[in-house]
């Protein structure tokens, strides 16, 4: 009786070891291959899972999640013989579990030396200029070809970056130079252009200057014939008018036009630069008269304007 109980309890054991050994948990961003007798049959999916104890083992517990690789460092020869280091990094995910343990070994591995080998192909095609001008093209090109090369693995590559290209000490400082250079050359293309709008903005400056004084010329002179030709108009009404007053005998117009021939000899003598001091009789009542006479003329126009 004792050895039954006995029996039933390494039974019940037995039988507690074999749930435990059949029961399998994979977390989440996991995936589990299974092996029967050393053969792949199928893949565990994340949660609880059930194999045949003793005959079902576990064989890789592969990351399906996204991961990245560093590329270390590697001396490149350009295209134009220039010798550069350079480094980067690779973002890749596991998408068939399956593939990734059984078509490669060491896949990340693989996938390292894999991006190595076309990283130096890749830049080694190119000129120094390009390698530093153009990193998203040699970004793009390390994609595709690592991309089409991991997919037989299961392997999604899903991006390639340049971390950092370093050239050589020489090389910097020429290019610094360089670069020197060319900013100093801009600066004096900008210098002279700055000074060529200067001279052309002075020189519209002038010539609106120049536009607005002889305008302004024209202007005086146009009113300052104006002002001749009304004086004249007055000069040749008023001489009309003289002529008139004579032709009809009035001994008044006859005065007026003396006393103003009298007045104008008398304005050229005391403007004259050569005259000093001159004496001559002055009769004041002459002058008195023809401005009667004057005032007569003016009088009788009047009247006539009435009549």
């Amino acid at each position: 009786m004792v050895n039954f109980d006995l029996f039933v309890i390494v039974l019940g054991v037995l039988a507690v070891l074999l749930v435990f050994m059949s029961a399998k948990f994979v977390p989440q961003g996991r995936e589990f291959t299974v092996e029967r007798f050393g053969r792949y049959t199928r893949t565990l999916k994340p949660g609880l899972n059930i194999i045949v104890p003793v005959v079902d083992r576990v064989g890789s517990q592969m990351n399906m999640m996204e991961q990245v690789l560093d590329v270390p460092s590697q001396e490149v020869i350009t295209r134009d013989n220039a010798m550069v280091k350079a480094d980067g990094v690779v973002f890749y995910q596991v998408l068939d579990a399956a593939k990734a343990a059984y078509e490669v070994n060491q896949l990340e591995y693989a996938i390292l030396n894999l991006t190595m080998t076309n990283l130096r192909t890749v830049m080694g095609s190119m000129d120094l200029d390009e390698l530093l001008s153009k990193r998203d093209d040699i970004n793009a090109r390390l994609l595709r070809v690592v991309d089409d090369a991991t997919t037989p693995w299961g392997v999604k590559v899903t991006r390639v970056e340049i971390k950092d290209i370093r050239p050589p000490v020489d090389l910097v400082e020429a290019m610094g130079r360089q670069m020197k250079a060319e900013r100093d050359k801009r600066a004096n293309i900008l210098e002279a252009e700055g000074l060529r709008q200067a001279e052309i903005l002075r020189a519209e400056g002038e010539k609106q200057a120049a536009i607005l004084e002889a305008e302004g010329r024209r202007e005086a002179a146009f009113r300052d014939a104006e002002a001749r030709e009304r004086e004249a108009e007055a000069e040749a009404k008023a001489t009309q008018m003289v002529s008139q007053a004579i032709a009809q005998g009035d001994i008044n117009a006859v005065n007026y036009f003396v006393a103003t021939r009298y007045v104008e000899s008398l304005e050229k003598i005391a403007t004259s630069k050569n005259g000093k001091l001159i004496f001559m009789p002055l009769e004041a009542s002459g002058v008195i008269g023809a401005i009667g006479g004057v005032a007569e003329l003016a009088k009788q126009a009047m009247n006539k304007q009435g009549a």
